[in-house]
């Protein structure tokens, strides 16, 4: 039997990818999410997703998918995992691999949001979703979590100059608990991967409170020399 009749004659099924973008905003861990435009479910709550092309791997869709819906390139973008229960799409059997992404929600294109019916919501917040999306985002969380705490992913959410009390309210959001403000302050600086700017920020209080900057490149640095990471 060639190739071509022999895959002709095995299950052939759709394959989609769906996106889990995170952002941090006003002290709060926010998820982006769309009302969906076709049936099956239209007009119900979704995550961000498409399907799989001819010629582009599942990353590369991925990718496609959050340029598309967010305007931004080269962001930090992890697979999570793959959905596929037989009936988990009401419309046609769709084996879905999600992604999780990180984002500056600045820096994101706000009209392309408003073209695909896309808001950004607390965690709280989010409503019932169609499918398995739900459980995607459970699972998200969790592996954000599970990163986060051994890796510096938490500085891709942050605008390039933030204050401690940014960043601790951050890892706070990530953990959902609070985290003793004088340990963190003396764990963080410990590490030497900050850079201190002269810069404050003033919007909070009238004396303000120093603005600062992750340095990558020292970080990498000390970490080739046996520097671990954890908060």
């Amino acid at each position: 039997m060639s190739a071509q009749s022999f895959y002709a004659n095995v299950p052939q099924h759709l394959v989609a990818v769906d996106c889990i973008i995170l952002g941090f905003e006003n002290g709060k861990l926010k998820l982006l999410i769309m009302q969906r435009k076709v049936d099956p479910m239209q007009g119900e709550w979704s995550l961000m997703g498409g399907f799989l092309q001819n010629e582009e791997s599942v990353d590369e869709a991925a990718a496609r998918v959050l340029k598309q819906t967010t305007g931004l390139e080269n962001i930090y973008m992890e697979q999570l995992a793959c959905y596929g229960n037989v009936r988990r799409d009401t419309g046609a059997r769709v084996i879905s691999m999600a992604y999780y992404a990180l984002i500056r929600i600045t820096e994101h294109d706000h009209f392309l949001a408003q073209q695909y019916a896309a808001h950004w919501l607390e965690l709280h917040q989010i409503p019932e979703l169609i499918f398995d999306h739900r459980q995607m985002i459970a699972d998200a969380l969790k592996k954000l979590r599970e990163n986060a705490h051994f890796h510096p992913i938490g500085f891709e959410l942050l605008p390039e100059k933030f204050t401690l009390s940014q960043l601790r309210s951050l890892y706070e959001e990530i953990y959902q608990h609070e985290l003793d403000k004088r340990n963190f302050r003396k764990k963080i600086l410990s590490m030497n991967i900050l850079e201190k700017l002269e810069e404050k920020d003033k919007t909070t209080s009238k004396k303000g409170a120093y603005l600062y900057r992750f340095d990558k490149q020292q970080y990498e640095e000390l970490k080739r020399r046996g520097l671990v990471f954890e908060i």
